[in-house]
């Protein structure tokens, strides 16, 4: 019989027998000998049992090398988010069952099957995902009252670059980083030269997006140094938070939209003395997600009386709230920085030969993704305004200005993307911050 086979309870008694009558004899001495062989941790003699914890010499090596061998991200982020993962295998988001009539869904093998099936759409969807949790817990440790917004915006995207391994329309920035500030709700981004800077009154709303051969997250967050803020940014974070828990298969979009605003006009915040009711943004939405296309068909809104499209099985949605102190109200302002090709435009002709060789940047090194002018500064072109004015006219571009509520108001935003799997929703970008 080996040693290993030995009964560690009979063990035990003989030991006690052997010690006393003799704590000096060869017995005693053999039985310390085979429990140092079995390299007990750790043993508690109990009345009626022994419990007995025991680990060998090589699992404690195999541990170690575990742990030596982890890599860890660096302290500002340099290591592709693909090294940190050697499996291949990223991080799912949060999950979340389906209510009522859907809960079946949970124990489907049909439904898991179909899942398997999508695996490798869903990887390339987490791994953006971890991207976007990375570069954004970084820059929350950074960004303080006196920085430049162009300075934010282009540590942003260089971490992002770094991080996605950037590989052309494979992987890398799924549209410009938004950091509109105060009024202005979306769809500002500086464009080279820009001199503004964040200040410790400013609500800045930081939005952008990573891919994965055109899969797309999107995701954003509100930054307030103020404290007085606060209950605008709880606001929208809630709303946020109550779109998604509302979201699902067969959910009607307008239904979505009146819990939203329910939320989210239940807010107050008191600015400088005075106090304002937090208004939901009637006309912005959050919306469905594609490949390569950031705004898909479906849109979703944020008060109540939107449409009866219901949401389906597979589908990609960002989900996004916007509460303002002025009228909930947005209209087009400001200098335009963010433009993305028309998805369905089809052979449109250009008498311009420069339209025609910014067309073809575009296609080459954006195609249907969002892009802004310091992304055409950024490779190389120049006196570029003309051509893209052309693209523009022409519906080849559409551009997208800054979208503005009325002077003097506030407004938060956050935004997650969700995935409408068969079998449950997960919350795609969801991170211990937000």
């Amino acid at each position: 019989m080996t040693i290993e086979k030995l009964d560690i309870e009979a063990l035990l008694l003989m030991e006690k027998n052997i010690e006393a009558e003799s704590s000096k004899g060869k017995e005693a001495q053999l039985v310390s000998e085979l429990f140092n062989n079995l390299d007990l941790d750790e043993y508690v003699k109990e009345e009626g049992g022994i419990k007995a914890e025991a680990s060998t010499k090589k699992k404690k090596k195999n541990k170690n090398k575990k742990k030596k061998n982890s890599l860890q991200q660096t302290d500002p982020p340099s290591i592709p988010v693909i090294d940190l993962f050697p499996s291949g295998e990223f991080p799912e988001g949060e999950i979340q069952q389906y209510k009522d009539d859907h809960l079946w869904r949970t124990t489907s093998e049909e439904k898991r099957e179909m899942e398997r099936l999508q695996k490798p759409i869903y990887n390339s969807l987490r791994q953006a995902a971890e991207v976007h949790r990375q570069v954004r817990k970084y820059m929350r440790t950074i960004m303080k009252p006196g920085m430049l917004m162009i300075d934010i915006v282009e540590t942003l995207e260089n971490n992002v670059r770094k991080l996605i391994s950037e590989n052309g329309l494979q992987a890398g920035i799924a549209f410009p980083t938004g950091c509109s500030l105060n009024n202005v709700a979306a769809h500002w981004t500086p464009n080279s030269g820009d001199k503004t800077v964040l200040q410790y009154d400013d609500v800045m709303k930081l939005d952008f997006g990573t891919h994965i051969d055109g899969y797309i997250v999107d995701s954003a967050f509100t930054v307030a140094f103020n404290p007085m803020f606060d209950p605008l940014l709880e606001a929208s974070r809630e709303a946020t938070y109550t779109g998604i828990k509302e979201a699902g298969i067969d959910v009607r979009l307008c239904d979505v939209g009146a819990a939203i605003q329910e939320v989210m006009e239940s807010y107050e915040v008191e600015i400088n003395g005075k106090v304002y009711q937090v208004k939901s943004i009637r006309n912005l939405n959050g919306h469905s997600i594609g490949r390569y296309q950031i705004h898909a068909e479906k849109s979703v809104p944020n008060v109540r009386g939107g449409e009866q499209t219901k949401m389906e099985e597979g589908e990609l949605y960002a989900i996004e709230t916007f509460g303002s102190t002025g009228k909930g109200y947005v209209r087009d302002d400001l200098e335009c920085s963010h433009y993305m090709k028309n998805f369905d435009v089809g052979h449109v002709p250009l008498r311009l030969p420069r339209a025609k060789q910014l067309l073809a940047t575009i296609n080459k090194n954006f195609s249907t993704l969002a892009f802004c002018r310091r992304y055409l500064d950024r490779i190389g072109e120049t006196k570029y305004l003309m051509a893209l004015k052309n693209l523009c006219d022409s519906g080849i571009i559409e551009p997208c200005p800054p979208l503005v509520d009325v002077k003097g108001s506030y407004i938060s935003q956050f935004e997650h993307t969700i995935l409408l799997r068969p079998t449950c929703k997960e919350i795609i970008s969801k991170g211990d911050d937000y």
